[in-house]
C-alpha cells in the first residue's frame, strides 16, 4: 500500500481520498478510522428543559432509554435528545457502542467493568459515579473492542 500526501495550500478544506483496487477489510479499517477521527469533534444538539446545549460527542459517556425519551450522560449533567437509540447507534462514531437494549456507552471513559457471570456486568467511568449495566450477550463484543483499543495504543 502507497501513502502519500499532496499540500495545496489552495484548498478551502482538507480532503483525504482513499484510491483502491476493491474494497477490502484492510481499506474498510482505514475509511472508519478516518471517520471515527473526523467525528470525535463533532457536537450534538441536546436539551436541557427548553435550552438548547451543543456538546463534544466525547464529553458524552452514555445515551440511556428512560421513561420520557433518550437521555445523554456527561460527568456532571444529563441531557435530554430528540433521536431514538437506533439513530443514535448509527451516527455517533465507533467510540460508542450498544451494551443493552437501552444504552449506548461511549468506551473511552470506562474506567471499570465488574464483571457477574449469570447478570449483567456493571460498568463504572473516569471521575463520576454514574454506572450502566452491559448485558450478558453485549459483554464479549464490548471486551472485543476495548482489547482492540488496547492495542492500538
Amino acid at each position: 500500500m502507497k501513502v502519500r500526501v499532496d499540500i495545496d495550500e489552495s484548498l478551502n478544506e482538507d480532503e483525504v481520498v482513499i484510491h483502491c483496487r476493491k474494497l477490502d477489510e484492510r481499506t474498510q479499517k482505514i475509511y472508519h478510522t478516518l471517520m471515527d477521527f473526523t467525528k470525535g469533534d463533532q457536537t450534538l444538539m441536546l436539551y436541557k428543559g427548553n435550552v438548547e446545549y451543543y456538546l463534544l460527542l466525547d464529553d458524552i459517556l452514555f445515551f440511556e432509554t428512560l421513561d420520557h425519551g433518550i437521555s445523554a450522560h456527561t460527568v456532571n449533567n444529563v441531557y435530554e435528545t430528540t433521536y431514538r437509540l437506533y439513530e443514535l447507534e448509527e451516527m455517533l462514531p465507533g467510540y460508542f457502542m450498544r451494551v443493552s437494549k437501552s444504552t449506548i456507552l461511549n468506551i473511552n471513559h470506562i474506567y471499570s467493568i465488574s464483571r457477574n457471570l449469570t447478570a449483567s456486568s456493571e460498568i463504572q467511568f473516569k471521575n463520576t459515579h454514574k454506572q450502566v449495566f452491559v448485558s450478558r450477550n453485549y459483554y464479549k463484543a464490548l471486551k472485543f473492542r476495548l482489547d482492540e483499543k488496547r492495542k492500538c495504543i
